[in-house]
């Protein structure tokens, strides 16, 4: 009987994007990714979300597959949109709190310093930021504002002699308590704009809270951060990062992670859904013959789909070199409102199955909600695709 393709990869992918857009060594290396993930990291995550803890295994198996520059990838390849994304996609397949901590320093951390960075910080940094010899993450959001961001940042940056003095809060810093250096984003007293900085995470006046009571992303520790005083040097500035247009142009060129985690986490729900139906009996028979229940496995693979061929081709705009706003704004806020649905489908054909974590349907199904906000929540985009679609900023 025929079948929808399945690419070794990443799964699913019936109109083959990962065979027609990678190199054969590209697939190859995020197929022995996918193996690394079902054999060393997936027996671990039930009890990582039941605890709400990080395996100290799970980057321990990661770190040695050089996932930022695989072996027989050319570093052009390695270094696109594209094979990241699909990197993310197969992450985000397995876990969302796996493809999260990973993309805080293949994504988040190592973009900034990439487009935030003076050539001499990069050339220093980037080597130690693959090997994670050094890791980073992206402190940004506070307490007191999040989509208000641009205009509300609080934490200040105030000149003292040859360096610099920070004061605070930070909220929602994913992987900061793993965390070697902070990016930190304050308001400089002086001028009013927006400089970066790489703090210590261990230096004089910086404190770390974990978040606790999430319902999703269980495993992933996201902090809050307290900066009191913290003296950095001058050269912990980010040399390219002057104002907030700056700040925006480091998150444009990193927006399109979280549509292809949103991506992958449908994936990942799908395969769960399909491998249940397959074994469940009820009146007699498996219900994956039952019409209802391949009604919501078709409407999932189809939101997979079109999800993945969106991510695909707005990651191919952005390695020519075509950013936008409004692109990576549509991508986001469309993926990940449908991953919604077809989480929630996956855990429907589970029935009461679906809320237990020995079905990893549940963890797809919390870990959505997470997504759907994070990065830009679905109104924020939606203002962003209304403001380009009509030329009116919705925005107040």
């Amino acid at each position: 009987m025929p079948g929808f393709a399945v690419d070794t990869a990443i799964g699913l992918d019936p109109y083959g994007f990962a065979r027609t857009h990678l190199s054969e060594p590209a697939r190859i290396a995020l197929e022995g990714l996918r193996e690394t993930l079902d054999r060393d990291i997936l027996p671990l995550m039930a009890h990582a979300w039941e605890t709400a803890t990080m395996p100290d295994a799970v980057l321990g198996a990661l770190v040695p597959l050089g996932l930022m520059q695989p072996d027989g990838v050319s570093a052009e390849e390695a270094r696109s949109t594209l094979f990241s994304g699909f990197r993310n996609y197969v992450l985000a397949r397995a876990d969302v709190s796996v493809a999260t901590i990973y993309n805080a320093q293949s994504g988040l951390f190592r973009a900034t310093v990439a487009h935030g960075g003076s050539p001499e910080q990069v050339a220093q940094l980037d080597p130690l930021i693959r090997s994670f010899a050094v890791k980073g993450v992206f402190a940004l959001t506070e307490p007191g504002h999040g989509s208000d961001i641009a205009g509300g940042l609080s934490t200040t940056a105030r000149r003292d002699g040859d360096g610099w003095v920070i004061d605070g809060a930070k909220r929602w810093i994913g992987g900061a308590v793993t965390a070697d250096v902070l990016a930190v984003f304050a308001r400089d007293v002086a001028d009013g704009e927006v400089k970066a900085f790489l703090v210590p995470a261990d230096a004089e006046g910086v404190t770390l809270q974990t978040i606790g009571g999430k319902v999703a992303l269980r495993p992933m520790q996201n902090s809050e951060i307290t900066l009191t005083g913290v003296r950095v040097g001058d050269d912990a500035r980010l040399a390219r990062i002057d104002s907030w247009r700056d700040v925006a142009r480091v998150l444009r060129a990193m927006r399109s992670d979280v549509a292809w985690i949103a991506t992958g986490l449908q994936a990942g729900a799908l395969d769960a859904a399909v491998a249940y139906v397959r074994e469940r009996e009820q009146f007699g028979r498996p219900i994956g013959g039952f019409q209802l229940v391949q009604e919501k496995l078709a409407r999932m693979l189809g939101n997979l789909t079109a999800s993945l061929g969106m991510v695909v081709q707005l990651s191919i705009r952005q390695d020519a070199g075509e950013f936008s706003d409004e692109n990576s704004a549509l991508a986001k806020m469309w993926t990940a409102l449908h991953a919604r649905e077809t989480v929630a489908l996956g855990r429907e054909v589970l029935g009461g199955n679906g809320i237990l974590l020995e079905h990893s349907a549940a963890r797809f199904f919390t870990d959505a909600e997470a997504v759907y906000s994070y990065e830009g929540t679905h109104e924020i985009n939606a203002l962003i695709v209304g403001r380009a679609l009509t030329g009116s900023s919705a925005f107040v």
